[in-house]
């Protein structure tokens, strides 16, 4: 196997990503997961990934390992990659991701359940809807697709990935009461992302609780 020379400061940004997401309330018990794809050279390496039962408040670059295609363990092999490995090396394959980011927040697991017969949350009006990449306006709306859960994590992939091919631009999707994924052509992008949807799916939470949802507005951009 080549490895990639760069491996620990992968495995460092990985580690301070999930700290953050853990310090936004993010990412309760051990839940979540964070990888980022590798370099060509580290073939047959595709991504490092966080490990499985990890509390993200005490997560380290140790705690991250390797994997290949298959969701084999390359490096870090005493450790367990995420349960949802299959799901990253999906979006990888799928929408040539650049780094893939998962979190549990409360407003993700919620709205993804009342709207799990829809098949997705409409965020529409939005100023910060211009932090994903693409939409220069608040005057649209996106589509946040949502998929029902399982813990068959290839039959999950199967299902998921034909709904974000050939769809135009996609950021992310909600698993029905379980929370979010975001990426981004690299790191940086992929956590902008994260953010910009966690902050309106706060948002659209706060509205509904007072009895109303925000609605559509004349441009809908479709996000898978």
């Amino acid at each position: 196997m080549k490895t990639c020379l760069d491996f620990k400061l992968y495995a460092d940004q990985l580690a301070e990503m999930a700290r953050w997401a853990y310090r936004k309330g993010w990412a309760p018990g051990t839940s979540t997961n964070y990888s980022i794809r590798l370099p060509g050279a580290a073939s047959p390496a595709v991504c490092a990934i966080t490990s499985s039962g990890v509390d993200k408040e005490l997560i380290e670059p140790e705690h991250v390992v390797v994997v290949d295609g298959q969701g084999r363990c390359l490096e870090g092999a005493a450790r367990r990659p995420s349960a949802e490995t299959r799901l990253h090396l999906m979006l990888y394959e799928t929408v040539h991701a650049g780094a893939v980011l998962h979190t549990h927040s409360l407003p993700a697991a919620l709205l993804s359940r009342l709207e799990e017969a829809q098949g997705r949350v409409r965020l529409g009006g939005w100023e910060l809807l211009k932090g994903l990449q693409g939409i220069e306006t608040h005057a649209c709306a996106v589509d946040l697709p949502v998929f029902p859960n399982s813990q068959d994590m290839e039959a999950l992939a199967a299902v998921i990935a034909p709904k974000l091919r050939g769809e135009g631009p996609c950021y992310g999707f909600l698993l029905a009461g379980h929370g979010l994924y975001a990426w981004g052509k690299d790191l940086a992008e992929a956590k902008r992302h994260l953010e910009v949807f966690e902050f309106l799916l706060e948002c659209e939470r706060e509205v509904r609780s007072h009895g109303y949802a925000t609605g559509s507005r004349p441009s809908t951009v479709s996000l898978g």
